[in-house]
């Protein structure tokens, strides 16, 4: 579509005005780019509402590109350099039918050429201009491939620097560094870990062996075995990048690393350098914001137990605790919580280590232990700033501990994470660590533990038959066996051969109702604790997860692997 097609038909429709279509031109021109790309830059209209308008004016369905996993053998239908020239990426294949994905549905030539190079009928579907960047990025980006990079590293000369820590030593390595192989290979490693929607990455050293797995749904995969010889240049290239110190290679360092994805967004990646046996482990966590989901409805709580946790949060004081091992997103619910409570009338503040996202309106405070700013220093401070709201990242010993059970009793609502198995567990962890149990009863409005259970994927899933025994043993109520069906995920491209994609939360939400505050008055342990909660129809974690079964949305392994029976 020419331009001042496009221009003329959003002009007639309202959508833009004249004399913003005017500054899109001028922007065009300077920049050399599409219309389209320039009304987007300028904000006078959204991506999805681009597509979706030349969907409905050419009457061809509209696609979010973000959201498919496209099959190899589609892409290679259609050369790299005629996806780029014409700004389409392939799709599917359904019989003699080819569907792309385009930006422009109104350009014919390109229709044209797509038929007659590759012998099938072309059907169109509308897709955003940066989608269709990106995927053409994605699946057609051959400079970066494993293949390519791995061959390019076989000629690459030996690295003397292993152990010497002499200037000279590290001079020549930081050069290495720069060298082309390891720059692609570790850009590739950062990329490659976006596409494959991996949480965190581990750049590993042994004896005999140099690895990098990704762990993917909560999973760790090994993608690839770089040559060991590259060990030292790889990690002092992430180190560099990271801004950390490479000539320390005897402390554990933290940094961060941040890319542009284009379209505006950025990726950032938390670091961690570990002395190991062998040389240096490093971790990089991907800090995703634009798939940061802060919608309570779809982190996986039951109603029930939704209702519960709302209504804690929105009391004027008190203290609302998030339990669970590391990686089971317990960050992301108190985000959501706060994304909730974010009002211009509270005060909200956080104390955080390290502040893994940022929020308009939210007062966050990274934490510095090197200079005594730690979660206690930082909890007296906000007393001082007329909080309304007090989120603390971890309460780690009796001193965080006791002055966020004072504010909570003072007026203040605090929300707080620990480390503990689940739920009741939580009560005896804040005695143990010295505080009274007529303040946790005082204090406490609510606990939810929680875990991340991967989901089955919906492409590829099927019934699956399990035994009565089975079933009983994991915990299902016997009246309920014969009334669902559970799935297992056979496998396929869209979940890699998995059988999961996507994970959802498993909770166990423990209000403090009246009844366990005596029981925490009266010096009850962790399982009388819970099972009380049970007695008052509080679900455990495993009755959480099972639920989930039985609704298919995962499946019975995962169950057992996630959760621990209720005996």
């Amino acid at each position: 579509m020419s331009a001042e097609h496009l221009g003329e038909l959003l002009i007639r429709k309202q959508v833009i005005t004249d004399e913003q279509l005017a500054q899109a031109v001028a922007e065009q021109k300077k920049e050399g780019i599409r219309l389209g790309e320039a009304l987007i830059r300028l904000d006078y209209i959204q991506e999805l509402d681009l597509a979706s308008f030349l969907s409905k004016h050419y009457g061809i369905p509209s696609i979010n590109l973000a959201e498919f996993e496209i099959d190899p053998a589609v892409i290679e239908l259609v050369p790299a350099e005629v996806a780029q020239k014409y700004q389409l990426v392939p799709i599917n294949r359904a019989g003699s039918t080819l569907i792309i994905a385009m930006s422009d549905p109104s350009n014919i030539f390109a229709i044209d050429d797509i038929k007659f190079m590759t012998g099938y009928n072309v059907e169109v579907v509308v897709a955003s201009e940066a989608a269709v960047k990106d995927a053409i990025d994605q699946y057609y980006d051959q400079s970066s491939t494993l293949a390519d990079v791995m061959d390019s590293l076989e000629d690459f000369d030996e690295l003397e620097v292993i152990e010497d820590q002499s200037l000279d030593d590290l001079a020549d390595l930081e050069k290495a560094t720069e060298d082309a192989p390891v720059v692609k290979l570790c850009n590739l490693i950062l990329t490659d870990a976006i596409k494959k929607k991996a949480s965190d990455i581990h750049i590993e050293p042994y004896e005999h062996l140099f690895r990098v797995r990704y762990r993917i749904d909560g999973v760790l995969y090994e993608v690839m075995k770089p040559p060991r010889k590259l060990k030292n240049a790889i990690t002092s290239r992430l180190k560099i990048i990271a801004n950390l110190d490479i000539a320390e290679r005897r402390l554990p360092q933290d940094g961060r690393i941040k890319i542009k994805l284009g379209k505006g967004q950025e990726m950032d990646y938390r670091v961690n350098c570990l002395p190991t046996l062998f040389g240096e482990k490093v971790v990089c966590r991907l800090l995703d914001k634009s798939n940061l989901q802060l919608d309570m409805t779809k982190l996986g709580y039951e109603p029930e137990a939704l209702a519960h946790f709302k209504r804690e949060i929105h009391k004027p004081f008190g203290m609302v605790l998030v339990t669970g091992p590391t990686g089971s997103g317990k960050t992301v619910s108190l985000y959501s919580a706060l994304s909730e409570l974010n009002k211009v009338s509270e005060n909200i503040s956080t104390a955080e280590d390290p502040v893994e996202f940022n929020f308009a309106g939210i007062n966050q405070v990274q934490m510095h232990e090197e200079i005594g700013l730690n979660f206690a220093a930082a909890l007296r401070a906000f007393l001082r700033q007329d909080p309304d709201i007090i989120m603390i990242g971890e309460i780690r010993d009796f001193e965080t501990a006791e002055i966020g059970i004072k504010a909570a009793l003072t007026g203040h609502m605090v929300l707080s994470t620990l480390h503990t198995n689940d739920a009741p567990s939580t009560v005896n962890r804040l005695l143990n660590m010295g505080i009274e149990p007529f303040l946790v009863a005082s204090a406490v409005n609510l606990i939810s533990a929680q875990r991340l259970g991967r989901r089955v994927c919906a492409e590829c899933k099927e019934p699956e038959d399990h035994s009565r025994d089975a079933l009983l043993a994991a915990g299902v109520p016997e009246d309920q066996i014969g009334k669902f069906v559970t799935y297992r995920g056979v496998g396929c491209s869209v979940c890699n051969d998995t059988g999961y994609k996507g994970r959802i939360g498993i909770y166990q939400v423990m209000p403090m109702l009246e009844d366990l505050k005596e029981m925490v008055l009266s010096g009850a342990n962790t399982a009388e604790i819970k099972q009380e909660s049970m007695r008052l129809g509080i679900k455990t974690m495993r009755q959480s997860a099972l639920t989930k079964m039985m609704e298919g949305v995962t499946t019975l392994e995962e169950v057992l692997r996630c959760t621990v029976g209720d005996d």
